[in-house]
C-alpha cells in the first residue's frame, strides 16, 4: 500500500477524510443512541439538544487540551487557537468538559432517571460510534499510525517515514470487541446492578486507550501523550468506582432504565 489517503479533492473543494469519517460515525453514534434509549422507555425529544450541548462541551474541551499541551505551537498565534480545521481536539479533554456537561444534561432533561441506568444505555452506542470514528477517522488522517515496525501490518501513513503500525484499525478493533462484550453482558449478565455496564466499558477502555498510547503510538515523551495515558488510567479508576457503588440491583435482568416516565419532556 503507497500511503493512507487523507483528503479527496472535487474541482475547487477539498475534502479532509478525516472530518468526514468522523462525521458519518458520530451520526451513527446518534442514531444508535437514540434507539437505544427509545428501547428503554426513555422520552427521546431531548436527546438533540442535549447532544448538541455535548458537542459543543466537547469541542471546547478538546481544542483546550490540546492547546494546553502544545503551547509552544500555540503561544503567541491567537490565530491558531480557532482553526480547527488544521486538526488538534485531545480526547480526553473533550471527554473531561463533556462529562459534567453530559450530567448536568441528564439531570435537567431526565430527572426521573438515575445516572447510573443512563450511562448503562447510552455507553454502548458511544463505544460503537468510536469503534467506528476510530476506523474512518483518525485513519485517514496525517501521521495517524504508531510507531515505525517491519511488520507485515505496517501501513504508509501521509506525513510519517517507513511503514508505521495501524494503530486506528487496531483501536477500532478494541472498540469494536468492547461493544460486542457491553452487549453480551447486557443481555446475559442476570445479577447485573445499575451502572455496572457503564463501569466495566470505563476500566475496559480506559486501560487499552492507556496500552495504546504508551505501547503502540510510541510518543511517550510527548506532554500530550502523556496526559491521554494518565487519563486513561483515571477513566479505568473511575469504573472501578463506578463498579464498586453499583449496589443496587436492577429490578429485572433486562431493564436499564427503570424510571423515566415523561420527564425528559421539555418542562
Amino acid at each position: 500500500m503507497s500511503g493512507v489517503p487523507t483528503t479527496i479533492h472535487l474541482g475547487p473543494l477539498t475534502f479532509h477524510l478525516y472530518g468526514f469519517g468522523l462525521a458519518i460515525a458520530g451520526y451513527v453514534a446518534y442514531l444508535y443512541a437514540r434507539r437505544r434509549l427509545r428501547e428503554s422507555g426513555v422520552a427521546e425529544q431531548p436527546f438533540g439538544r442535549f447532544t448538541a450541548t455535548l458537542l459543543v462541551a466537547a469541542l471546547l474541551g478538546g481544542r483546550g487540551a490540546n492547546i494546553a499541551t502544545n503551547w509552544s505551537y500555540y503561544s503567541g498565534h491567537p490565530g491558531r487557537w480557532i482553526a480547527t480545521w488544521q486538526g488538534g481536539l485531545a480526547s480526553f479533554g473533550a471527554i473531561g468538559v463533556a462529562l459534567p456537561v453530559g450530567i448536568w444534561g441528564i439531570r435537567h432533561w431526565w430527572p426521573e432517571v438515575s445516572l447510573g441506568a443512563f450511562a448503562d444505555t447510552l455507553l454502548p452506542a458511544l463505544v460503537a460510534g468510536w469503534a467506528l470514528g476510530r476506523v474512518l477517522g483518525p485513519q485517514f488522517m496525517v501521521a495517524g499510525g504508531g510507531h515505525e515496525t517491519t511488520s507485515w501490518i505496517g501501513l504508509h501513513y501521509s506525513g510519517q517515514v517507513g511503514k508505521r503500525v495501524p494503530v486506528p484499525l487496531i483501536q477500532g478493533a478494541e472498540d469494536g470487541t468492547l461493544w460486542l462484550i457491553l452487549l453480551y453482558l447486557e443481555g446475559h449478565w442476570r445479577r447485573r446492578r445499575v451502572g455496572s455496564l457503564a463501569g466495566v466499558a470505563m476500566v475496559v477502555w480506559g486501560l487499552a486507550r492507556a496500552y495504546d498510547e504508551h505501547f503502540l503510538l510510541d510518543q511517550n515523551s510527548h506532554s500530550g501523550s502523556l496526559g491521554v495515558q494518565g487519563a486513561a488510567l483515571l477513566l479505568a479508576l473511575g469504573g472501578v468506582a463506578v463498579l464498586a457503588l453499583a449496589r443496587r440491583p436492577l429490578p429485572g435482568s433486562g431493564d436499564l432504565v427503570h424510571a423515566a416516565g415523561q420527564s425528559g419532556e421539555d418542562g
